[in-house]
């Protein structure tokens, strides 16, 4: 890049640091008094009229100063090489937080109150997807002689809890016999693997038990293919309204992202995209490729386990948005959620 183009980066760089922090149109007298930019003001003007003929910036009112466009957030972003690292204090206090956590309902709730406030942002959190979790527990609980609560327990702390009812009644021993078949059969395997293995011990089964086996292979297969009714936990929609005028009809009104929130499955195709693990995704305005985000951003990113992804999560809010503190904050809470959950 050469030095022209550096320069202008940085005015550009000048103005949507500016606007961020005070939602107001940006001048060329501004950015001389502020910055120290090294350059006259006549060549802050000329820098200005390149990048707006670049559709860098755009002036929303004649006579007023320059704001940023969506192009110009996404060089923005594309450019930035350092995002300020949480303190350890800071740390401690989110994994401490988080760590809290009752169960897995708990912590998701506590991490998307945490993103919010970190972010003041509207804050998601994809509840941990069926088909990436391992198997970590089956409990077989006797409720009467012929019905029986099957428990499954995941790596990534998901309970799933299912009736079955027998066509005969079973002794405690013939229960306990059930009980170790499945438990042999899924300790450790992944959910896909894990409901195979449960169908062909349904077809191999003592026949003693076999109806009794059939009858839980039955419901445990439905419960470990993979459902499409998954859930978001949002966290700080309150914050819209405290950027209510970043959003406008020609962009995209406030009310047309609470509606894309509301159908989750909007939502969840964004998180889905962006589920690599230490690498955060920036969308901006017509990348959601979403018409009723066209006037947002999301910024996301997946949680887990080493090698393996639980879920996504991130943060949606108007264009105007630190980004830098925005990609930290949701790095951070991201990768401490996946810890909080990977240990229990």
């Amino acid at each position: 890049m050469s030095s022209t183009d550096e320069r202008r980066f940085e005015v550009l760089r000048a103005i949507v640091t500016d606007y961020v922090a005070t939602q107001e149109p940006i001048g060329s007298k501004a950015l001389v008094e502020r910055h120290q930019l090294g350059v006259s003001s006549a060549t802050i003007r000329n820098d200005m009229a390149v990048l707006e003929a670049e559709g860098y910036i755009a002036q929303p009112h004649t006579s007023s100063g320059r704001v940023p466009t969506d192009k110009g957030y996404r060089l923005f972003v594309d450019r930035i090489s350092e995002v300020k690292p949480l303190s350890s204090v800071e740390r401690r206090a989110i994994l401490s937080f988080l760590d809290s956590g009752i169960d897995l309902d708990d912590v998701l709730r506590r991490s998307v109150r945490l993103l919010a406030q970190l972010t003041r942002q509207v804050a998601i959190i994809q509840y941990p997807t069926l088909s990436s979790a391992t198997v970590r527990h089956l409990e077989v609980v006797t409720l009467s002689a012929s019905r029986l609560l099957l428990v499954v327990i995941t790596d990534s702390g998901r309970v799933e809890q299912r009736m079955v009812e027998l066509s005969a009644e079973l002794s405690d021993d013939e229960v306990a016999r059930l009980r170790d078949m499945f438990s042999a059969a899924l300790h450790g395997q992944r959910l896909e693997v894990a409901s195979q293995a449960v169908a062909e011990l349904a077809t191999s089964a003592p026949e003693d038990i076999r109806a009794a086996v059939i009858n839980v292979a039955t419901v445990l297969v439905e419960t470990l293919v993979e459902r499409s009714d998954d859930r978001l936990v949002l966290g700080g929609t309150s914050n819209l309204a405290r950027s209510a005028a970043d959003f406008s009809p020609v962009s995209g009104s406030m009310d047309s992202v609470l509606e894309a929130l509301e159908e989750q499955v909007v939502v969840l195709k964004l998180l889905a995209a962006a589920q690599l693990p230490g690498t955060v995704t920036v969308r901006i305005g017509e990348e959601t490729r979403t018409e009723n985000l066209r006037g947002a951003a999301v910024v996301s990113t997946g949680y887990g386990a080493p090698g393996t992804v639980f879920g996504g999560l991130g943060v949606v809010g108007p264009t105007r948005m630190d980004y830098p503190g925005t990609i930290a904050s949701v790095a951070a809470v991201a990768r401490y959620v996946g810890e909080v959950l990977a240990e229990r």
